[in-house]
């Protein structure tokens, strides 16, 4: 199609030319001294056009020749650039292909040519990049000095300019999992600090900032990241909840004494405090350190909707009530009552509801469900024992010896 327009542009000229030129009967007379040439109109035109053609040759002829050795300079820079490039692509395939040393050398190729390229010395992306790339594949062979040396390399360049661009956030965000990798927590979170405040809420930023805080201990702030990752939706739901639940856990476990365990679930939001985990972990916390309200306090919440729980998370709540029933209030014993009659098979929510009665003094209502719970082998080595040894001083209150002697071996049996 396009070679039809220009034939039918080509004979609209030619047609153009005949009318035009065909009966022209114009003269140029052209003087010089004593001398005169005559031209007609048409051979003087065609003259002018192929001289002006022949003047536009001439003048780009001499440019080229003056701008050669520019033009030589700049093919020469060219042909360097795509050799430093064609490096770093290739140290990019060696280190995806698991090939290290290689990815190594070739990274190192690519910034030996750089800085023997003048035209190149400017292009920061390039050798920081290439930089983190060598380095990369010495931590992937554990070669920590050296490769030590290129992150220092790659971050003094990154501060020469804006720190808002990818390549200088790249680079603090690998020296910090680097810096996790070999357990130097301070050193991540020194990198870390220096990300602008967006970058330091993205996914990855978040991850490393939550080991590092697990690697140094620092529950409470590894459990607020945590949270924040599982707002970004950074992990699976059940992924997420086990991790919450297990961060919490350890902030509670880390309480060694009874401040430090009411600062510690006042650390935590409301979703870990309805985890009946967290709350029985918690209350278990708190009978060991005196602590019995407070623990009876925490499980409240959950005893008084233990049909909405899980049988195991009924059971965890359940044992641990059992364990911080001393000097438990009256107006424990309606949810009890109800309770009871809901699980009457369940033998770890039976051994609570024994232990409240007891803890009340109502002996007559604790001994059926203390026996069952106590008989159950099924239920944990702890409880059961609690179970027998409550037993033991119920028959005590009724004198009856021979009986708690006989609970008192049951108990010193369980392993």
């Amino acid at each position: 199609m396009r070679g039809v327009i220009w034939l039918v542009l080509l004979f609209a000229a030619a047609t153009v030319a005949a009318l035009t030129l065909g009966d022209n009967k114009g003269l140029v007379s052209l003087f010089y001294g004593h001398w005169r040439v005559d031209l007609s109109l048409n051979l003087f035109l065609l003259g002018a056009l192929v001289g002006g053609f022949a003047l536009m040759l001439v003048i780009q002829g001499v440019d080229s020749l003056i701008t050669l050795p520019t033009r030589a300079k700049a093919w020469r820079a060219l042909q360097r650039e795509r050799a430093a490039h064609a490096a770093l692509r290739e140290a990019m395939a060696e280190h995806f292909a698991g090939r290290f040393n290689r990815a190594h050398r070739a990274a190192q190729r690519a910034l030996a040519i750089q800085a023997g390229t003048d035209e190149l010395a400017g292009d920061r992306e390039l050798r920081v990049l290439a930089t983190l790339l060598a380095a990369r594949s010495l931590h992937r062979v554990l070669d920590r000095t050296r490769r030590d040396s290129l992150l220092r390399q790659a971050l003094k360049a990154t501060r020469r300019a804006a720190p808002q661009q990818a390549v200088d956030e790249g680079a603090r965000l690998l020296g910090a999992e680097w810096a996790l990798d070999d357990g130097d927590a301070p050193r991540a979170r020194s990198l870390l600090a220096e990300l602008a405040p967006g970058v330091a809420r993205r996914t990855q930023a978040l991850r490393l900032k939550l080991r590092a805080a697990q690697l140094m201990r620092h529950h409470a702030e590894a459990l607020g990241t945590a949270r924040l990752l599982a707002k970004h939706q950074a992990f699976p739901h059940e992924a997420a909840q086990g991790l919450l639940r297990s961060l919490a856990l350890q902030l509670i476990d880390a309480a060694h004494d009874g401040d430090q365990l009411r600062r510690a679930w006042a650390a935590l939001d409301d979703a870990d405090r309805r985890d009946a985990y967290v709350a029985a972990r918690a209350a278990r916390r708190a009978a060991g350190f005196g602590m019995a309200a407070d623990g009876r306090q925490w499980l409240r919440p959950l005893w008084q909707r233990l049909q909405e729980l899980g049988a195991e998370q009924r059971a965890q709540v359940s044992l641990a009530l059992a364990r911080v029933c001393d000097d438990i209030g009256v107006d424990w014993l309606p949810s009890t009552e109800a309770v009871q009659k809901t699980y009457p098979h369940e033998a770890a929510v039976q051994a609570a509801v024994g232990a409240v009665f007891a803890a009340r003094g109502l002996w007559g209502k604790a001994r059926r469900p203390l026996e069952a719970a106590a008989a159950d082998k099924g239920l944990d080595g702890a409880a059961r024992r609690q179970a027998w040894r409550t037993l033991a001083r119920l028959a005590r209150e009724e004198a009856n010896d021979e009986q708690a002697a006989r609970c008192d071996r049951e108990a010193a049996a369980i392993d």
